[in-house]
Order: structure tokens, then sequence, then C-alpha cells
């Protein structure tokens, strides 16, 4: 009899962890679903939500997005935060929008590499506060967003740059097209190629999910953590500085608080996408998913006349079932594991 209870214990052992890691593996197919149901419920509502104009805005919006989504993914994977990509963006938007003011032929792509390029300066700041200060990341980033946020305000002595002051080669970087792809999606697309082969397929990739797995077992591997810390913040602001660039030119406006708490929204939607605040684990498939899913709330919940208070409300229980659900799984999973090896 205790060999059969045994037995049965542990077959009903196995199937709760076989659905739970089936939850856990294939939450982006649930994510996709609930994104599908999601659109076909607002066009029933709203006509206008499926029109070529619409869906172009919500893309090139939602672009802008997924790539600070994915600089965020590879700093949460690490166990950290970078809460200063909202300041980093304002303060690259704001310096490359007055130097294409005063050069009014400077090349688009040099307005990008200058974004870009401010956007790592900041990153590198950060990752030698966190890295080698050993200040912890929240505080370090959150100083540095206030200091961020300074400097473009000093050097903008609070006016704004508006779309009549810069050159339309500039502001048309938002509406031109690369291969019959808007400019916008085209980078993200291209951004999102080289992150997934960067995470996927190489060995500073493989570190950075070690780093936040196990800091003192990555460590003990003689991984450079110091290295490691660098190089994921600096993509970030990278990334950051990127965006800027890309917002300015969309909304042809460059001010003191743009983009004021959009970290948050960033952050939002790495853990719709199931990337652990614990660090460790994240999928480039789920950040996207988690971006697009919203970027479409962003975008439907006005559409569908939803006063702005209740579209933070359906947001933040949408984020909160998230995070319930990575924890339950995460947790259940944890706990089998340690059952089947005591069984």
């Amino acid at each position: 009899m205790a060999m059969g209870s045994l037995q049965s214990s542990t077959e009903d052992l196995k199937e709760k962890t076989s659905i739970l890691a089936g939850i856990s593996r294939f939450r982006e197919l649930g994510l996709l679903v609930f994104i599908i149901l999601l659109c076909i419920f607002v066009q029933t509502r709203n006509s206008s939500f499926f029109t070529v104009s619409n869906l172009n805005d919500m893309m090139t919006n939602t672009a802008i997005l997924s790539i600070l989504a994915l600089g965020m993914m590879m700093v949460l994977i690490t166990r950290g935060i970078d809460l200063s990509i909202g300041a980093t963006l304002a303060l690259s938007g704001m310096i490359v929008a007055q130097t294409v003011s005063v050069y009014q032929h400077l090349h688009p792509f040099l307005a990008i590499t200058m974004g870009i390029l401010i956007g790592i300066v900041c990153g590198l700041v950060i990752g030698f506060l966190v890295s080698k200060i050993g200040i912890l990341p929240i505080i370090a980033t959150l100083a540095m967003m206030n200091i961020f946020r300074g400097v473009t305000y000093t050097v903008s002595d609070g006016q704004w740059v508006s779309s009549y002051q810069m050159p339309e080669s500039f502001v048309s970087i938002a509406t031109s097209q690369i291969l019959g792809i808007n400019t916008l999606v085209f980078i993200a697309i291209l951004i999102y190629i080289m992150g997934f082969y960067f995470m996927n397929h190489t060995t500073t990739g493989r570190q950075i999910y070690a780093v936040g797995s196990n800091p003192e077992s990555a460590k003990v591997s003689g991984i450079n953590q110091t290295k490691i810390l660098f190089i994921v913040y600096s993509i970030m602001g990278g990334l950051a500085g990127l965006s800027g660039v890309l917002w300015v030119s969309k909304f042809a406006s460059a001010q003191g608080d743009t983009a004021s708490g959009y970290e948050l929204t960033v952050i939002a939607a790495c853990i719709l996408g199931g990337v652990s605040i614990a660090g460790g684990s994240g999928k480039i498939s789920g950040v996207i998913l988690g971006a697009v899913l919203l970027g479409i709330l962003n975008n439907a919940l006005p559409l569908m006349n939803v006063s702005p208070f209740w579209q933070m409300a359906i947001q933040g229980f949408i984020i909160l079932f998230a995070v319930l659900l990575n924890t339950v799984v995460k947790r259940g999973v944890q706990r089998n594991h340690l059952l089947r090896r005591k069984i």
C-alpha cells in the first residue's frame, strides 16, 4: 500500500510539475491569444481600430517602447533596474534636436549616431556606479534620473525645440520607409534580431543570464560581473539615446519633461512579457508581446472612450495579474522540483 501511495503521489507531482512548466513555457502563446482577442473586441467597439492610419500610429509608438523594453530586459535579468531611461531619452533627444536645428544639413544617420553615443555615456556612468562603486541599481538610477533630467532642462534653458526649428530630413525619420517598412518599425525589428542573436548565441549573452541566475556561481566560474554590468547598462543607455532621437522625430518636439515616467511603462512591458524582477529569466519573444500589448492598450482604451483614470487602473490590474502569475508558476515549479528530489 505504501509503495502504491508513493507511486501515486509521484505521478501526481509529475503531472502538476508538467502543467506548471507548460504554463511557464507557453505563456507567450497565451499572451498572443489574449492580444488577438483584445484586438477583435476593440474592433467591435470601434471600427476605426483596424484602419491603416491607426495601425501605423500604434506600430510606431510601440516600436519605441519595444526598443527600450529590450534593453530593460537585459538589465532586469542581471537583477538590476534602470529608472533613468526616460531622462536619458529626453537628454539625448534635446541635444540632438538642438544640434540639427543649428546644423540643418546634418545627415539623419549622424543624428541617430549622436543620440546613441549620448545614451551610451549615460549608461557607462550608471554601470560605473553599480559595478565599481557598488551602489544599488535602484538608488544609482534614481539619482541619475534626476541628474539627467536637470541637465536636460539646463541645456535647453527650459525652452522647447519645435518642428519648425528642425530640418525636414530629421523630422521625416519617423515617417520615412526602408524596404516598404516604416523606419521606426524597421529599426525596432533590426534591433530585436541583433538582440536575439546576442542573448542566445554569444558567450556574453549567456553570461548575462548566468549573472542574474546565480551571481556567486557566476563569480566562481570566472565570469567578469563588472564587465557584464557595464555592457548591460551601456546597451540600455544606447537604446534610450536612440529612442530619444526617434521620439523627437516622431513627435517633432523636444521638451525637458519628455518621456517623464515612461520607464515604468517599459518595466511593465517586460513584466507582462514574463521577465523576472528577481533576475535570471526572460525571453525576447515575451518582451515583444508585452510591448505590443501595452501599445494596443494605450491606443485602444481612448478609442473606446475609457476614462484616463480607468486606463491607468486597467493597465495596473493587467500588470498585477502578470506578476501574480509569474510568482505562482515560479514558486510552484521550484516547490515541485524540491519535492521530487526528496522523493
